[in-house]
């Protein structure tokens, strides 16, 4: 359980970037990592629950060793090799852009008593946005560390954070804001 209400959602960080703009989507990606693992070792130094939402790629296995495997390429791999989920942190797939769509996340949140997300991931104007979307429905504090998202290109990346900022209400931070929290 979260003993502070808190859990950090990593989204489709476990990606093959064979899409339109993806070469530029895995440079961006590489840029954010480390933020993320500092907040990653934040979060488990806290207890909070870490929790991968991941697109399915079609397998439908909820196996993060099968996804890895399928995504690896010349653009992923030093990307998954670094952000790979630990055997503590929870590892969920997804159908659609939101991490809440029909998946077991809301539920997950409810048990360990959360609160607070805290969403990070690719890409920041489609699963990030809609997965913010979701949580503020939901009716959850929402923190995204801006240096801890990207998007196929920095306007897209600016207008996502507007949005959540403006509309979903989130806070908009960076991981140092976070890691230095108590």
């Amino acid at each position: 359980m979260s003993k502070s209400g808190t859990a950090l959602l990593i989204v489709d960080m476990i990606n093959n970037f064979q899409f339109d703009k993806g070469e530029s989507l895995a440079q961006k990606t590489v840029q954010i990592v480390p933020h993320i693992l500092s907040l990653k070792k934040h979060a488990k130094h806290n207890n909070w629950p870490i929790i991968y939402i991941n697109d399915h790629y079609g397998l439908w296995q909820a196996d993060i060793s099968t996804i890895e495997n399928e995504c690896k390429n010349e653009l992923s791999e030093s990307i998954i090799e670094k952000i790979s989920p630990q055997d503590d942190d929870y590892f969920l797939i997804k159908p659609m852009h939101s991490a809440f769509y029909e998946t077991a996340l809301h539920t997950l949140l409810t048990e360990q008593k959360v609160k607070r997300v805290i969403i990070t991931g690719i890409a920041g104007n489609i699963c990030v946005l809609f997965t913010a979307n979701d949580a503020y429905m939901r009716e959850y504090n929402i923190t995204i560390p801006k240096d801890c998202i990207a998007s196929n290109s920095d306007e897209d990346n600016q207008f996502a954070l507007t949005i959540m900022k403006d509309v979903l209400f989130a806070e908009i931070t960076d991981e140092k804001q976070i890691t230095s929290e108590k």
